[in-house]
């Protein structure tokens, strides 16, 4: 494999070209101070509790494989174990079960006299496991007149679903916009006139519906709501929150580990200039995947995006533009021969950035995966590239149109980078097939970068140009085709929408690559969704991030 991108794509000259300078930005400091820097107490878990925890696990496991007399009776409990955020531990379990489920609605068994509610979560989890269940479905549910009917208003259970539903679907289902519409209005409503906890569910849809949100988050608040209803199954309830407090530990060792890495680095020292954000590194990639056994992928992809982060900056607010030529040149030589011809500030990221990859390489190489290294450092040249591409761009104060805006965009917003790196440390089902397939593109890829892009341009480019930086899709848009910013903005959202739909069609059998693949990808447009709606939380440390990293890092739940 060979990079793409030409750092020689842009004509030498498109206009003035601007006078030398560091369009330096003062960015906040971290919020986090050294909290992570201290070991985390061990975690006090018996012989007696190992044992608890096994003996829960296997009562979960009973009631997802026991017989029950209609396959629809199943769904609560799948939707309480993947929303408690336990299902990894049952995923054939859930499988199987669902696959009777799709059995027995493709046969229409018990399926016109279902409820809303039942109707909307078997159409929900069918969808999200890949079934590509008829949207029609819930055409019952409406009037002569074409109409969701008037009776559901009173149903709010059953409108949140569909409500919840609706963020499944794909191009052209009309059917689940007019649900979407309907449900939004009449949970609006609803909020404020129900009880704890459904108000509560109410509500964290209304900010983030489930296909949007990260699955610790929904985690960590659904152990509340569930135990809010009173009619939990305890052993479920019980294993949920053991299984939450032990890889709540796990992660606090791990980041403590980064931590330690941060500070050997001596960011404040060595690159002054940079957002320093290790902790909210650590976050997204615990974001895109969460289980123990992702813990060597974890740590891997959390250097890499800390190293994209500085990397960002060095090419957005400190490096001169022939600096930024001799560091391309030697990113794409990858040799340490180049470290002498670099600017003091980039020798430490160039040395470091190869350490990283060389001693991930080591790793892999023992189980003869050490192709993975070699498509994740391709990747990391292709960075460069393009961050060079943009700012020739800048250098000659040039607004691409769309159509050369994207491609380099695409890859500069760093998901591209970060999909292939995130899939080195996985298990074996991601194969060569699976780098290859990653590295040309693919939709659901071009998807997530899609939304990561747009809803960062969005939000952020206010701020960027009044300290010197590249124009961004709203101001590529806007002269393209002479709009104002808020038509802009409107353009925008629709193609952050469809993207969203590229990745449920992605999601449905047979699939391009093995599913555990999709997820990070769709758990990466997740993490995007969080931190750049309405804010830039990741450069302005933003309160969706301070929050949901308190909540998962910091937070413990009572057992």
């Amino acid at each position: 494999m060979s990079s793409q991108i030409s750092t020689n794509l842009v004509p030498s000259q498109h206009g003035n070209t601007s006078k030398e300078s560091r369009h330096l930005s003062k960015f906040k400091p971290s919020f986090w101070g050294d909290i992570f820097l201290s070991s985390p107490s061990q975690m006090e878990m018996g012989a007696g509790t190992q044992q608890e925890y096994e003996e829960l696990k296997q009562e979960v496991r009973r009631m997802l494989v026991a017989n029950t007399d209609k396959s629809s009776q199943k769904l609560p409990i799948i939707d309480a174990v993947q929303r408690l955020g336990v299902a990894y531990h049952f995923e054939k379990e859930i499988e199987e079960a669902l696959e009777i489920i799709y059995h027995d609605h493709c046969n229409h068994i018990e399926i016109d006299g279902d409820d809303l509610y039942t109707t909307a979560v078997r159409f929900r989890l069918l969808r999200e496991h890949g079934f590509n269940v008829d949207c029609e479905t819930f055409n019952k549910f409406k009037d002569e007149n074409g109409n969701f009917k008037e009776s559901l208003i009173g149903d709010v259970k059953g409108m949140l679903e569909l409500y919840v539903a609706a963020h499944f679907q794909l191009h052209g289902e009309n059917i689940l916009e007019e649900a979407l519409s309907f449900t939004t209005v009449h949970l609006k409503l609803a909020e404020s006139t129900v009880d704890y906890p459904l108000s509560t569910q109410i509500a964290n849809a209304l900010k983030r519906p489930l296909r949007k949100s990260l699955p610790r988050l929904i985690a960590r608040s659904y152990i509340s709501i569930y135990e809010g209803y009173g009619t939990q199954d305890e052993n479920l309830m019980k294993f949920a929150k053991l299984d939450f407090k032990i890889l709540q530990h796990l992660h606090k060792k791990e980041i403590n580990k980064i931590n330690r890495w941060w500070k050997d680095l001596d960011v404040a020292t060595n690159f002054p200039f940079i957002r320093d954000r290790f902790v909210e590194c650590y976050f997204w990639m615990l974001s895109a995947y969460f289980e123990p056994h992702y813990a060597i992928a974890r740590s891997f992809a959390t250097k890499v995006i800390c190293l994209i982060s500085i990397l960002d900056d060095i090419y957005d607010a400190y490096g001169t533009y022939e600096e930024l030529e001799i560091f391309t040149k030697a990113i794409q030589r990858w040799d340490t021969n180049c470290i002498d011809q670099l600017p003091d500030y980039m020798k430490l990221w160039y040395s470091e950035t190869l350490n990283v990859y060389k001693d991930m390489e080591d790793l892999m190489s023992k189980e003869g995966k050490s192709y993975r290294v070699q498509v994740a450092i391709e990747a990391m040249k292709r960075q460069s590239q393009v961050y060079y591409v943009e700012a020739k761009w800048l250098h000659e104060n040039y607004i691409p149109t769309m159509e050369e805006y994207m491609p380099i965009a695409l890859v500069s917003c760093g998901y591209w980078t970060l999909t292939m790196s995130s899939f080195v440390g996985m298990e074996d089902s991601i194969t060569k097939e699976t780098f290859n397939w990653a590295f040309n593109d693919p939709k659901i890829v071009r998807a997530s970068s899609t939304i990561c892009r747009l809803m960062s341009d969005i939000v952020g480019h206010k701020v960027e140009r009044e300290r010197g930086h590249v124009s961004s899709a709203v101001e590529c848009y806007m002269k393209q085709y002479g709009v104002s910013m808020q038509e802009a903005y409107d353009e925008l959202y629709k193609q952050i929408n469809n993207a969203w739909k590229d990745i449920n069609e992605e999601f449905l059998k047979p699939t391009a690559a093995p599913t555990s693949a999709l997820n990070r990808i769709l758990n990466l447009a997740r993490v995007i969704d969080l931190l750049y709606t309405g804010e830039d939380a990741y450069t302005q440390v933003g309160e969706s991030a301070k929050t949901s990293i308190t909540a998962l890092l910091i937070d413990s739940i009572p057992v």
